[in-house]
């Protein structure tokens, strides 16, 4: 059985590692952060502070972004991601699956997670997945509003992957 988090695409652009688990995963990915790609790949800020690693994570990035554009995958997601809650599945090589996810609520916490930090921690909830992410400030925001969601720092990804803490664990006094 593979291993499920929720996870933004821009992150599995940057951290390519993500798409070579160890073992089998299912990432989940709200179909708005697809979106970012494109605005991301366009921006003139840097995302990597080594232009070598910026060009190579833009390249990627506009790679995703061709793949979800293409028109047989663009067509899969339009027919299916009609409900809140659909997800269309996406196979790739070492045991990788993307489930693309509809997401509708963006509103939930009000100012205090922008509309893609809401949809990311409301598909963690609903699906009761825990939420991979780099931003410190957002793990902090999560910890600070007890927002009932299990998060992982990507630097903890492989221990996630491996062996995790159960939300059963997690819950015990």
């Amino acid at each position: 059985m593979s291993k499920q988090f929720v996870i933004e695409a821009i992150m599995l652009a940057i951290y390519g590692e993500l798409m070579a688990p160890s073992q089998p995963v299912e990432y989940f990915i709200p179909s708005s952060t697809i979106y970012e790609l494109d605005e991301f790949y366009h921006s003139p800020e840097p995302i990597m502070p080594d232009p070598d690693d910026d060009m190579h994570v833009r390249k990627v990035m506009r790679e995703m972004s061709q793949f979800f554009a293409d028109p047989f995958n663009r067509k899969r997601l339009e027919k299916g991601l009609i409900a809140p809650w659909s997800c269309i599945p996406f196979t790739f090589p070492g045991g990788v699956t993307i489930q693309v996810v509809k997401v509708e609520d963006t509103a939930f916490w009000g100012e205090l997670f922008d509309p893609v930090e809401t949809q990311i921690l409301l598909t963690g909830m609903h699906f009761d997945i825990p939420v991979i992410t780099d931003q410190p400030d957002y793990q902090d925001r999560i910890l600070e509003y007890v927002v009932p969601v299990q998060f992982y720092d990507i630097d903890d990804f492989e221990f996630a992957l491996e062996q995790g803490i159960s939300l059963k664990e997690l819950r015990e006094p």
